[in-house]
């Protein structure tokens, strides 16, 4: 076990402490790490974890992860992947009024009435239970409606399980949907004389392929004011080094003059 590991109560489990933090990231202050990442290192408590009060992006996947108590003082979290834990409720979670991605799939929901705790996280846009190339999954997602119901608890996310149920790239996919459907036996195309083809329409909407200019995040504009910052500093020390530089050649001017050394 690491020097920074500190046993749970069950040997071999781990508990999240400021040694730990302050290892995995550099950072000597608890309220300045923004990122963390804690995959598989065998975590059951999450300890101090609220008091990185600055924290926004957070993976805690493959751990022994029961409880998110301390979660709940995350305010500027965005992004958080509990993936291959063993949660059964996200009731913390409805605290954190930054998320915008939350990956559970792997944990033990049972239920759609687990996930209305969400319902009031206005930010939420993508929700992962089930992801299939991992084989981890919720008993929830044994219900093949689920996605649908979920779209209706929590109409404003843009993604389910990966995929686009509204938003850039969901008409798309919505479309090549209904072609497969439309091509299945008993399908609509598959009875009856086809209608004859109308005016082509456009997919999409004007503009849909157009390239949109990236959203920066609150990480990415610390840095870019950082670096402006310091820009700036380096050419007013430019402009005083040219300054010195001019009065130090005009001082040498008036000395080389023989007229200026008194006899």
């Amino acid at each position: 076990m690491e020097p920074w590991a500190e046993k749970g109560d069950e040997g071999e489990n781990v508990r999240i402490t400021a040694q730990l933090l302050k290892a995995k990231t550099g950072e000597f202050a608890l309220e300045s790490i923004l990122l963390l990442k804690l995959r598989g290192l065998g975590i059951s408590e999450l300890g101090c974890l609220g008091e990185c009060a600055s924290l926004e992006w957070l993976d805690l996947s493959g751990n022994a992860i029961t409880h998110l108590g301390p979660l709940a003082a995350l305010k500027s979290l965005a992004v958080l992947n509990l993936s291959a834990n063993r949660i059964c409720s996200l009731e913390p979670l409805s605290a954190c009024e930054s998320l915008q991605s939350l990956n559970v799939a792997g944990n033990l929901l049972g239920s759609l009435q687990q996930l209305q705790c969400l319902a009031g996280l206005r930010r939420l846009e993508s929700l992962r239970l089930h992801n299939a190339r991992a084989h981890l999954s919720n008993p929830v997602c044994a219900t093949g409606a689920y996605r649908s119901a979920l779209g209706d608890l929590l109409p404003a996310l843009k993604a389910i399980d990966g995929e686009r149920v509204s938003g850039r790239g969901s008409e798309l996919y919505q479309l090549c949907r209904d072609l497969d459907s439309s091509l299945e036996p008993g399908g609509s195309g598959g009875a009856g004389s086809p209608e004859p083809p109308g005016a082509a329409l456009p997919w999409v909407e004007e503009g849909y392929w157009e390239r949109r200019p990236a959203r920066r995040s609150s990480i990415m504009e610390e840095a870019y004011k950082q670096f402006n910052d310091v820009l700036q500093e380096c050419r007013e020390l430019s402009e005083r080094a040219d300054d010195t530089i001019s009065q130090a050649e005009r001082a040498l001017s008036v000395r080389s003059d023989p007229s200026s050394y008194v006899f």
